[in-house]
């Protein structure tokens, strides 16, 4: 990937950060030293950056590199995940919506690492429906108090959720047994058991206090395209 690629892309991340409201170009320029007109320049792509000033401006903003290829680059040349010589796999912690739309996982996004078992996590069969064979496979989420007790007792607030994104088929994983679903909806996820109605996706709570929900597919659209993926394993803590 060239420099300038990766200028561009930082340049990106900045806007994000500052329409986001987390960053303005005064404070970018407060942080580095740098003059704000400087900043604005190259925020405005009036002029690009040295290499000591891109190391400053991902210093402050305590992003790396990585943060700045391109998925398809990363996926050619490595994995955040940090190599594990043990009997456990490191599996990342995100929000939904990164879960969602993220083939693969920047360390940007990453709230937590937690360990499986690489046995526990090899049994686990797949299910690819369409273009999934580069996303990051494993990926947790955590439930929201709503989501949490819409799947009582299978979740609770808090719980951490495995989700396995190579399973985005209504297949049942076990005969006779309904498949829980981490499922795209209003760019976040929501966990529920998932039926298909014409163009509907019907979304069926555990918990019968809570409502059934109903997501119309847009036109050209699969359900696997909305499924996140399989929920796989749940932890609760007590």
């Amino acid at each position: 990937m060239k420099f300038k690629a990766l200028q561009e892309n930082l340049r990106k991340t900045l806007w994000d950060r500052i329409e986001e409201g987390d960053l303005t170009g005064l404070r970018l320029a407060q942080q580095t030293g740098f003059k704000q007109a400087h900043i604005s320049n190259f925020l405005n792509r009036k002029r690009g950056l040295s290499l000591e000033g891109m190391d400053k401006v991902l210093n402050v903003q305590h992003l790396s590199v990585l943060d700045l290829i391109e998925p398809t680059e990363v996926n050619k040349r490595a994995s955040i995940l940090p190599p594990t010589e043990d009997e456990f796999d490191n599996v990342l912690l995100v929000d939904g919506p990164v879960a969602a739309t993220e083939p693969l996982i920047m360390s940007m996004n990453v709230r937590e690492m937690l360990k499986f078992k690489k046995s526990f996590l090899r049994k686990m069969r797949p299910e690819l429906e369409g273009d999934r064979e580069n996303w990051e496979r494993f990926v947790i989420i955590r439930a929201d108090a709503r989501e949490g007790m819409s799947m009582y007792p299978r979740l609770l607030p808090g719980a951490t959720v495995l989700v396995d994104r190579h399973y985005n088929s209504l297949k049942p994983y076990r005969k006779g047994e309904f498949n829980m679903y981490a499922v795209a909806k209003d760019g976040d996820c929501t966990v529920k058991y998932v039926e298909v109605a014409g163009n509907h996706l019907i979304l069926r709570p555990h918990n019968q206090a809570y409502p059934i929900e109903v997501l119309t597919m847009e036109e050209g659209k699969t359900a696997a395209e909305y499924l996140v993926g399989r929920v796989c394993y749940v932890g609760i803590e007590t």
